[in-house]
């Protein structure tokens, strides 16, 4: 009977061990928080507009090299082949121009992207230093975006397992 008790004091001592050593795990919808800044509200109308009044810019460049075109369509039979190879390569470049246009406005690493970073990225480096300091308030190991376009916003450097991984590769 004394060894039972002891066998059972023992098994609940390393069960509630076992339980209070699991890790404690949080959700944040990102997008929901800065969608409910204002700060973050007013960055993304900015970007709406400089976005628009470029738009606009290519679209009157490309009505322009419409207007060109029709016009050589229309006075084609009357130029040499020596004017017509001339409008077409004004044509060219001008169709050259807008897509470099295009680019540096709305390319990969654009006046567009460049705007966003300027003016999202600081409100985004504030939201996610206030996740980490809830974590390291509230004692949490691990904090993922439930959107999943973020994918883990925090994590307890005890749980990142790279070097053990390299280290196993390498033998």
């Amino acid at each position: 009977m004394k060894y039972s008790i002891g066998i059972l004091i023992c098994f609940l001592f390393l069960s509630f061990s076992t339980i209070s050593s699991g890790q404690k795990i949080a959700l944040v919808d990102i997008a929901y928080v800065l969608d409910n800044m204002d700060e973050y509200k007013k960055a993304q109308e900015e970007l709406d507009k400089v976005a628009e009044a470029w738009q606009q810019e290519v679209a009157v460049e490309q009505d322009k090299i419409k207007s060109m075109y029709n016009k050589y369509q229309a006075e084609l039979v009357l130029l040499s082949e020596e004017m017509k190879k001339q409008k077409e390569d004004e044509i060219m470049v001008s169709e050259r121009d807008v897509r470099a246009m295009q680019k540096e406005k709305f390319g990969p690493e654009g006046e567009l992207f460049q705007k966003r970073q300027s003016l999202v990225s600081p409100i985004q480096e504030k939201v996610y230093g206030a996740i980490q300091a809830y974590a390291t308030e509230r004692g949490f190991d691990i904090i993922i975006d439930k959107g999943g376009s973020s994918g883990v916003l925090f994590s307890d450097e005890r749980f990142d397992k790279t070097e053990d991984i390299l280290r196993a590769l390498k033998n």
